[in-house]
């Protein structure tokens, strides 16, 4: 296989995964409609360049976390079905990884759209 059609083969499989974690991950559902709603806020308040560049850096950090989060909490779930202390430590903190990354684009967006 030559490496144009492996690349555009690895593109394939990424948004497989993104449509498969759309389809199933809820809290993913919830951030997109949350990314959709900040785009339009910034559409109509004409937001400038700069405050463009700060949306679109926070919502693509939080939707790969939460892709991230997904991906880990699979495959903990495979390696331990079973609750185990470990692997709830790491689950846990893989979704506090996406809070923190959420309350902080709360906050530039609070910048941005109340200050």
């Amino acid at each position: 296989m030559n490496y144009l059609k492996k690349r555009m083969q690895a593109f394939g499989y990424a948004f497989n995964g993104l449509f498969a974690a759309v389809k199933i991950e809820s809290h993913l559902k919830i951030h997109l409609l949350a990314t959709l709603l900040v785009v339009l806020a910034g559409i109509y308040f004409k937001i400038t360049k700069s405050e463009w560049l700060a949306v679109c850096i926070c919502c693509g950090i939080v939707i790969a976390a939460e892709l991230f989060n997904s991906a880990i909490e699979k495959l903990c779930d495979t390696i331990s079905p079973t609750l185990n202390p470990k692997i709830k430590f790491v689950k846990d903190v893989s979704a506090a990884a996406v809070l923190v990354l959420s309350l902080m684009s709360i906050c530039v967006a609070l910048i941005i759209f109340v200050l």
